[in-house]
């Protein structure tokens, strides 16, 4: 009896790991119509003062949003009701947002990307309490690119982004103004904002399945909000500006034909000339702009595709790296315009050197904690001196995906287990996806402004994980300076 029971048993959970294996797997290829014209985010209004100084405004609040026919979800979103309008600003311009908070619980708002004075990163030592009103100001002093905002709050970033709170925050300069790239926003310029979202009846779920270590992973993508969604196009040449804002999911992204394209940016801008690829993957927060040719009255799917990177059978079959997603269909005119050819040089590099670091640190992710220390508001765990550039050493051996961001700066990879990065990488970043059994080399150059009592983060941007503690602070400091206390956080 106790053999047949034990018997029983084994089948029963052999059952149950097959059934689990099997239904882990999530594809939406070909099995849905795309009939949903894809919504585009409206460039944030704004005002001018007279000292030249762009002032956008930003309101966090509830609202319901129809993602399905006849269906309202509660979201919550910026100026809206959910998502974000596109800020807009210029290399050298004086910029000030007033951020004010509709919620009913404080939140942050965090420039990813951006670099500016800790004080205006929107971090967790800048909370902004409901009712409150929030006015970070800066000087914009970094090249074109393509960053974002969204909330920060220390235990509580992946709820917040999930329920919809996100926005682009495009950056121009007159190199890339005088560049014949696709630049016609909303045109031949196009945002794609890609979220994956699961719905627990009018709701947007947010639980983790069984196993799923990454934290939340959805059973279908949208775009700028948008479910099923297709971009009717007129050009010859478009210009995807891609953002992962899931919580968790990473992505592999290419067509439908396996035509390639021209990656020309990465998170911090442009590269220094186009380089020809077939997919570029996508972690959460990273960024990337690509140019595809059209043919006349075709149709073609961005998709996103399984990953052989994403670590072993069990991290991809139950953390998304086997998913399959269709995520945008491009419909072409029966007519489109020409456009010119992409020039074969961008911009010149403004990225650090890793012969000029003057010291290296280095960095084990684990869920436990970055360096086996979990997050604590009140501790500052690096110190930094301003004008300096350093090489830090990323390792991830902890057995599932992790990736890597750092505020304030755009970062040069030097190395990715020892070798030469490759060309999706070899661009400004300031997120990297770190899959296990992975070592990073990355050069940073730190300019400031000192400030030993206000921290920058590091963290994984996987926000599960950055929820539970995987994250760390470092303060910039005049050389010969100590660290001082952090302070503006009310506790968390």
């Amino acid at each position: 009896m106790l053999g047949s029971l034990v018997v029983a048993v084994a089948l029963a959970v052999g059952a149950l790991l097959a059934r689990l294996w099997t239904d882990a797997k999530v594809s939406t290829v070909g099995r849905a119509p795309f009939d949903r014209a894809l919504a585009i985010p409206p460039l944030a209004e704004s005002t001018v003062e007279k000292d030249g100084t762009r002032v956008f405004t930003l309101r966090m609040q509830q609202g319901r949003t129809e993602f399905r026919d006849g269906v309202t979800t509660p979201t919550w979103g910026f100026n809206g009701s959910c998502l974000g309008p596109t800020l807009r600003a210029k290399r050298g311009e004086k910029v000030r947002v007033r951020v004010s908070n509709g919620l009913d619980e404080a939140s942050t708002v965090h420039w990813h990307g951006m670099h500016l004075p800790a004080r205006m990163d929107g971090g967790p030592h800048q909370m902004v309490a409901p009712g409150a009103t929030w006015v970070p100001h800066w000087t914009v002093d970094q090249p074109a690119a393509t960053l974002w905002y969204h909330p920060h709050p220390h235990g509580r970033t992946e709820d917040h982004v999930r329920r919809g709170l996100a926005g682009l925050f495009l950056l121009d300069d007159e190199t890339s103004a005088r560049l014949p790239l696709p630049k016609r926003y909303g045109v031949d310029d196009l945002p794609v904002i890609v979220q994956d979202v699961r719905f627990d009846g009018p709701r947007l779920a947010g639980d983790r399945g069984l196993m799923q270590n990454v934290g939340f992973l959805g059973d279908r993508t949208m775009v700028n909000g948008t479910l099923r969604p297709y971009r009717r196009v007129h050009d010859e040449l478009i210009r995807l500006r891609l953002l992962n804002a899931s919580t968790s999911r990473t992505y592999a992204f290419g067509f439908s034909d396996g035509r390639g394209f021209s990656l020309i940016g990465t998170d911090g801008g442009l590269l220094e000339r186009p380089a020809v690829m077939d997919r570029v993957q996508l972690s959460p927060g990273e960024r990337a702009e690509i140019v595809v040719r059209m043919t006349a009255g075709e149709r073609v799917m961005l998709r996103s595709f399984p990953q052989k990177n994403y670590g072993d059978r069990w991290q991809k079959r139950f953390n998304g790296g086997d998913d399959s997603f269709d995520v945008l269909q491009l419909r072409a005119d029966e007519r489109l315009r020409p456009s010119p050819d992409l020039p074969a040089t961008l911009v010149a590099s403004e990225l650090p050197d890793a012969e000029d670091a003057v010291r290296g640190r280095h960095f084990d992710l684990k869920r436990s904690g970055i360096n086996d220390r979990p997050m604590r508001m009140e501790r500052v765990d690096e110190v930094v001196a301003r004008g300096t550039t350093e090489v830090w050493t990323v390792r991830n051996t902890n057995g599932m995906p992790h990736n890597f961001h750092v505020h304030d700066v755009q970062f040069r990879v030097v190395e990715v287990n020892g070798k030469t990065p490759p060309p999706a990488l070899r661009g400004p970043k300031d997120t990297v996806f770190v899959p296990h059994g992975v070592t990073m080399k990355l050069a940073l150059r730190f300019t400031g402004p000192a400030d030993p009592d206000t921290p920058y983060m590091y963290h994984c941007h996987m926000l599960y994980h950055e929820d539970q503690g995987m994250m760390g602070q470092f303060v910039v400091v005049e050389k010969g300076q100590r660290a001082g206390t952090p302070r503006g956080h009310t506790g968390h």
